[in-house]
């Protein structure tokens, strides 16, 4: 077996990551063999596509806070794709009754239609030709699900945690406890090589956050 062929089996799959907005929030694109997905619109990402010449097949949010989809309605636009979300689009979710936003302010989305609602459906989804398990972890945002690629040990997820935290839990429907508990039970038994790629900041792994992170002693 050549040595370039062993290569070409070791390269891991990795999101190129975009990062935008007034909360630097990160928009992954992940190119699959089955389609190309965006995983979260931050402001400003439908413009880094367009730069990037490069076309959406499927856009997958983690939870609906309006930092991780000002761009939503313009990629499903520009690129013609579904949205899977866990709940419907709501201006509760977004924070935008929170914020009483209005059009044009730092804080406005806007709408967009949800294409596929996946509270109360299985527990895993194909997308992009992959098989993505999905882990609802409420307590940052009643609506935040975690997507995890078991072949590729790829976690994408969102606010749920991130390098040494975790997401705030002031928001409407937050809760500590809720979300330490769902860290813990859901992602804990995943294996420590885990990739974990979050909403905002750099990449972990869930290994050193299990042993590290001090919001999970």
């Amino acid at each position: 077996m050549s040595t370039s062929f062993l290569h070409q089996q070791q390269v891991m799959l990795e999101p190129e990551t975009y990062t935008g907005g007034i909360a630097q929030t990160n928009g992954h694109l992940l190119r699959l063999q089955g389609g190309t997905l965006l995983v979260d619109a931050p402001d400003g990402v439908a413009a880094w596509l367009e730069g990037k010449n490069i076309r959406v097949d499927a856009l997958l949010l983690t939870h609906q806070h309006f930092d991780h989809v000002q761009d939503a309605a313009l990629v499903k636009q520009a690129h013609g794709c579904p949205i899977y979300s866990w709940s419907p689009y709501s201006q509760d979710l977004t924070l935008e009754r929170l914020y009483g936003a209005v059009t044009g302010s730092a804080f406005s989305v806007p709408p967009y239609a949800v294409d596929h609602v996946l509270e109360g459906t299985s527990d895993s989804i194909t997308v992009g030709g992959a098989s993505w398990q999905l882990f609802h972890i409420p307590g940052h945002s009643p609506d935040s699900v975690c997507f995890w690629q078991p072949e590729e040990n790829l976690l994408m997820s969102g606010d749920v945690i991130f390098l040494d935290s975790i997401g705030r839990c002031d928001f409407p429907g937050g809760s500590l406890q809720q979300l330490v508990s769902g860290i813990r039970e859901k992602l804990g038994p995943l294996p420590d090589a885990t990739r974990v790629h979050p909403g905002h900041g750099p990449s972990t792994t869930l290994g050193r956050e299990k042993r590290e992170n001090p919001y999970l002693d």
